[in-house]
């Protein structure tokens, strides 16, 4: 058995599914997770939560703590961005995620959303783990800029080690020579941690391409390969945006792409059946 022995398949061989709200996370049925990067204000929130639930979206993110490369750029509104985060999931009838930063804020984090994500630059950041290990709360752990397979599962094993077994993994891309995209997506990985875990897996091509043309046939490739679903970064206006505008897609590039996963899905179930 190999290191991770929670993690791993061998230690359970069924699918983990995990459920938050009315959503199903690994259950067979993809999930879309969608919104923009950062939270910025209310208004503008609330009229994309609900225009994404009417297109099918399963799920809100937003950031309200933003660990930037540079510590000039916006670094979210904190626990007032928790606040508009969590009015918006309301309002639409959606659970939300956000990323916890710091330690230090997780009573704020539990407190207004229904997800914890771990974001890559905090996967070997273990004494974080061990905190929302030791909480009985879903938490979504992103796959780190250079971290191999065997790193990532071990990292989810910190979390299971403390209790908690409601883990989601995300690949988001890793760093690579390739300078075109701000990351190089592992699809390889997808139906790799699917043999060796029983956890469900988001991928997310927004951070893994950097560049808005390419998340959707990215998003195509990845439920081509097993992903559970997808996060896409979404804003009504891109160009606008404070965090990450040039991965964003716009509301109505979406439709074809949810009505994609809507037929197939149908088409899965009648195959089952």
């Amino acid at each position: 058995m190999p290191n991770y022995k929670l993690v791993s398949r061998e230690s359970k061989v069924e699918n983990t599914v995990i459920r938050v709200g009315d959503c199903t996370i690994g259950g067979g049925a993809p999930v879309v997770i969608a919104g923009p990067c950062a939270v910025e204000e209310e208004e503008m929130m609330v009229k994309l939560a609900c225009k994404l639930k009417r297109l099918g979206v399963h799920i809100l993110r937003g950031g309200a703590y933003k660990p930037r490369t540079s510590p000039y750029s916006f670094q979210g509104l904190g626990v007032a961005g928790l606040r508009i985060l969590a009015d918006a999931g309301r309002a639409a009838g959606m659970p939300v995620i956000t990323e916890l930063t710091d330690a230090a804020h997780i009573s704020d984090v539990c407190r207004y959303t229904d997800i914890i994500q771990i974001g890559s630059r905090n996967m070997q950041n273990f004494g974080l783990l061990q905190e929302v290990g030791r909480l009985k709360f879903p938490v979504m752990l992103k796959r780190g800029l250079s971290a191999t397979l065997e790193e990532w599962l071990l990292a989810a094993e910190y979390i299971m080690a403390e209790g908690n077994r409601e883990v989601i993994l995300c690949e988001r891309g890793i760093r690579s020579f390739e300078t075109y995209t701000r990351n190089t997506f592992d699809i390889n990985a997808i139906p790799a941690v699917k043999l060796l875990s029983h956890l469900p897996l988001i991928a997310d091509p927004s951070h893994g391409t950097g560049r808005r043309e390419l998340v959707l046939p990215v998003a195509r490739a990845a439920m081509a390969a097993g992903a559970d679903g997808v996060m896409l970064e979404v804003h009504p206006n891109p160009d606008q945006a404070l965090s990450d505008g040039q991965q964003s897609l716009k509301p109505e590039e979406l439709v074809s792409f949810m009505g994609e996963l809507t037929n197939n899905t149908r088409l899965h179930t009648k195959a089952s059946a």
